[in-house]
């Protein structure tokens, strides 16, 4: 069985990388990789080649593999090389990407979308949307100390004493817990809003204080994600927000809830009255944002206030975000192939969530 690695036409990143590629040989299979896939990732094709796998072209690709891997879904004119019996793994957001589930089913290939991996501890290695929030929670505070007009730890110097920065983080997942233990390691002080309980103990445990506000719907079904709020409890987190916000100089905003909208807890009040000089860093940009002037892609200065839109930071760290995406589709392929076969084995919940259209 062959397995196919395309060049992202969007990203810097490859979705598998030499030192996993290597550890799918003991499942029997053989890999063969487009020409420049890995270059911006910090990977040559000398590095891929050194190790016995074919690098070619990308029609080639497409029409040798029995299993296709990507980050960014591959158009029409990549899927009419494919062989009928093609499965392709990559990541088509099912949830935020209306109608994507019909127009594969129409087709005569299978696909697994990498970002329907159950968040169950059994899954935890093969979870993709955790790995690459990981990172961006990193980057986001990060990329916000480049911009702020001053610095995150408090300094006592002989020309006087600089005030330590303070970060609000709304949303305490993934990408918020690191969001939160980058600034804590930079000094700053950090308060955290979330609506989940759980997280509560998981925020202070970082040093960081967090900020509850009263009468959250329930969300112990919901598997980990965030659910929908009343517009009650909405307001009544925006009104806490802005108290929150009029203090701090950096906004890290992660806050999203799964197939709606993002929630709007920055309102252009909260950014009018906010101190000229801060950042405001919205990684949920790509569904609406929590921020009101949030753009995806693109950063925007209002008050004196940025605003910087990006749901793709990982992308920024490309070679780690690589190791670990490719890490998680190793450990998925390991579940799908049995000597050297594709065995799609519904019965076990992973590959049931993840197969998101069939053969």
């Amino acid at each position: 069985m062959v397995i196919g690695i395309l060049k992202e036409k969007n990203y810097k990143r490859v979705a598998m990388v030499p030192a996993s590629i290597k550890k799918v040989e003991k499942f029997g299979c053989t890999i063969v990789i487009e020409k420049s896939a890995g270059l911006e990732a910090g990977f040559a094709d000398s590095d891929y080649s050194s190790v016995g796998y074919s690098v070619l072209e990308r029609t080639d690709v497409l029409k040798q593999s029995d299993v296709i891997v990507t980050i960014e879904p591959i158009d029409e004119l990549d899927v009419v090389l494919l062989k009928q019996t093609a499965l392709v793994i990559s990541m088509y957001a099912p949830y935020q990407n209306e109608g994507i589930i019909e127009k594969l089913n129409q087709l005569p290939q299978a696909f697994v979308s990498m970002d329907m991996v159950p968040r169950t501890t059994l899954a935890q290695s093969m979870d993709v949307l955790s790995s690459m929030a990981s990172l961006a929670g990193y980057k986001a505070v990060i990329n916000a100390a480049g911009k702020y007009v001053s610095m995150f730890p408090m300094m006592t110097t002989a020309a006087g004493t600089i005030p330590p920065t303070r970060v609000m983080i709304l949303g305490a997942g993934v990408a918020g817990l690191q969001a939160i233990a980058t600034a804590r390691r930079l000094g700053a002080i950090v308060e955290v809003f979330d609506t989940r309980a759980a997280a509560k103990e998981e925020v202070m445990s970082l040093g960081a204080n967090f900020v509850e506000v009263e009468g959250a719907t329930d969300d112990r079904g919901a598997g980990g994600y965030a659910v929908q709020q009343s517009e009650e409890f909405l307001a009544k987190q925006r009104a806490l927000v802005q108290e929150k916000a009029l203090k701090a100089n950096i906004v890290i905003a992660t806050a999203q809830v799964r197939g709606n909208k993002a929630p709007l807890l920055i309102t252009e009040e909260t950014i009018n009255a906010m101190k000229p000089g801060s950042v405001i860093m919205d990684l949920a940009a790509s569904t609406g944002g929590n921020c009101a002037f949030t753009q995806n892609k693109k950063t925007i200065h209002k008050n004196g206030v940025t605003i910087i839109g990006d749901s793709d930071l990982a992308d920024e760290l490309s070679q780690v975000a690589s190791t670990l995406f490719s890490n998680n589709i190793l450990n998925f392929l390991h579940i799908c192939i049995q000597n050297g076969s594709l065995h799609l084995d519904e019965n076990n919940e992973i590959i049931k969530s993840a197969l998101i259209s069939k053969f």
